[in-house]
């Protein structure tokens, strides 16, 4: 398979080598050999075997835990491929790490999102995929052509297949997640109810507030990012205290750090959803009530029409 700048070279770094190959069997093509390893020291390096001089270069590369070394593997990769004389390179990132450091958060804090895309950028990338990054404003950061694919027509498809409609209701986990949540809610035309978490006065817990009737209904929770799970689980809680049926949870990225994972297989969460832009864990699979959707068609379907200079945004029309 050719692309319009050479032919298409897959690379994968090893943050996700189970999903680099689902993208590479999506595009009938092999992965690129090439050697990602570590010195005794723990330095990265990085050996391309085979010719790409003039290829359109795919790095799939998730910037995932350790996040630190998985980024210093895109760099190095980007800069070996570079110097090899690909014609062009873009970093297939489905998870972007370091995204919720996208604005000072306080005084003297960095914006460490705009740093880490300073340096894919310096690296010598030339375009960037990505899948649901936590803040739109991102690609923004990037000076270079930046593509933000979506979960979303995967979690739909999942959802009607699973669901009578006429009984569910899309929720919020929290106020900055609205626009997430319609937008879903908009797609499977159900209503929308919103989790509100506050602390009335420091030391005390946080109040869980639920804005909407959801009494009744199975609900789903709708987010781009689970990371401790302590927000999903609380979210339920006061779900089913408000007389929710079910409580069911589609995120994007399943960070899941921690204990997390034995956090939601013991919560009141009937299932939590993940696509699989972060390797799982272990305890992620053999968690009973987490399941993971594949992303791998959707993404080798968006490198395919990057290959080929076709539309990208017309995947989610």
């Amino acid at each position: 398979m050719s692309g319009k700048n050479g032919s298409i070279k897959l690379v994968a770094g090893n943050s996700n080598p189970a999903l680099a190959q689902a993208i590479a069997q999506g595009l009938d093509l092999p992965l690129t050999k090439a050697v990602v390893r570590r010195f005794a020291d723990m330095e990265i390096f990085v050996e391309i075997q085979e010719n790409v001089r003039g290829s359109d270069a795919f790095i799939i590369q998730s910037t995932s835990f350790p996040a630190n070394d998985h980024l210093m593997e895109l760099l190095i990769i980007t800069d070996a491929l570079r110097r090899s004389s690909a014609r062009r390179i873009t970093a297939v990132l489905p998870y972007f790490g370091y995204a919720r450091q996208d604005r000072k958060s306080g005084s003297r804090t960095p914006i460490s999102a705009k740093l880490v895309a300073n340096l894919i950028t310096q690296a010598g990338v030339d375009r960037v995929m990505t899948l649901d990054l936590h803040a739109g404003q991102i690609q923004g950061f990037f000076d270079i052509p930046t593509d933000n694919l979506y979960a979303a027509p995967l979690m739909v498809r999942d959802i009607k297949e699973r669901f009578d409609l006429s009984k569910t209701m899309v929720i919020s986990p929290d106020v900055g997640g609205v626009a997430r949540a319609r937008g879903l809610a908009k797609r499977i035309n159900t209503p929308l109810a919103i989790v509100d978490k506050r602390r009335e006065r420091a030391g005390e817990s946080e109040v869980m507030n639920v804005i909407g009737d959801v009494a009744g209904y199975t609900c789903i929770l709708i987010d781009d990012i689970v990371d401790s799970g302590g927000t999903l689980v609380n979210a339920a809680d006061a779900l089913i205290a408000k007389g929710a049926k079910d409580v069911y949870a589609y995120i994007t990225h399943g960070v899941l750090s921690g204990g997390a994972a034995a956090r939601i297989a013991g919560s009141r969460l009937k299932e939590l959803v993940i696509t699989d832009s972060i390797l799982p864990t272990d305890a992620v699979t053999k968690a009973p009530n987490i399941r993971t959707l594949p992303i791998a068609s959707l993404i080798s379907d968006a490198i395919a029409r990057t290959a080929a200079e076709e539309s990208v945004s017309s995947l989610f029309d």
